[in-house]
C-alpha cells in the first residue's frame, strides 16, 4: 500500500492530496464561471438555470422533490418554479399519481433553450482542447475526469 495512502487513513492528508484538491476546486470553479460567461443567462438566475438542467436531465419532478435535490427551501423552488412559468420555460401538471401533487416539467422552448446551450458550451469546450491539446493531451484530460467522476460519487 502506497505510504500516502496510509497515512490519510490514520487522519491525515498529504500535502500532494492537499494541493491536487485545491488545484481541483480553482480549475472546476474557474471552467464553471467561463461556461456560465458563454452561456449567458438570458436573464434567468443561477437558480433557474440550475432547476432548467436538472428538468432536462431527469424529467419531470415535484417542486418538493426539485427542492430537496437544489438543497434549498420548497419556498425556494415555488418561486424559481413560478419565474420558469412565467418565462414560457417550465408547465406544472397534475401528477397522474397523485392529483394532489403538481409535477413540473420543461415545456419545448425550455427543452430547446436547455439543448441549445448546452451544446453551444460543449462546441467552445471541445474547439479549445482542440487547439490547446495534444491528442497524448486530450487522453490525460479523459482519464483525469473518469478519477474526478468517481471521487465526485464517493
Amino acid at each position: 500500500m502506497n505510504d500516502n495512502r496510509a497515512d490519510a487513513r490514520a487522519g491525515e492528508t498529504s500535502e500532494l492530496a492537499v494541493r491536487a484538491a485545491g488545484d481541483t476546486r480553482a480549475v472546476v470553479s474557474r471552467l464553471i464561471r467561463r461556461l456560465r460567461e458563454l452561456a449567458g443567462d438570458g436573464g434567468l438566475t443561477p437558480s433557474q438555470t440550475s432547476v432548467l438542467s436538472r428538468l432536462a436531465k431527469g424529467g419531470p419532478a415535484t417542486a418538493s422533490d426539485l427542492a430537496a435535490a437544489e438543497r434549498v427551501r420548497p419556498q425556494s423552488t415555488a418561486k424559481t418554479v413560478a419565474a420558469l412559468e412565467e418565462a414560457g420555460l417550465a408547465v406544472r401538471t397534475p401528477d397522474p399519481d397523485d392529483g394532489r401533487r403538481q409535477l413540473v416539467s420543461l415545456t419545448d422552448a425550455g427543452r430547446e433553450r436547455f439543448q441549445g446551450e448546452r451544446r453551444s458550451r460543449q462546441e467552445w469546450l471541445a474547439r479549445t482542447l482542440e487547439e490547446r491539446c495534444s491528442d497524448e493531451e486530450l487522453r490525460t484530460v479523459i482519464a483525469a475526469m473518469a478519477l474526478l467522476d468517481d471521487v465526485a460519487q464517493s
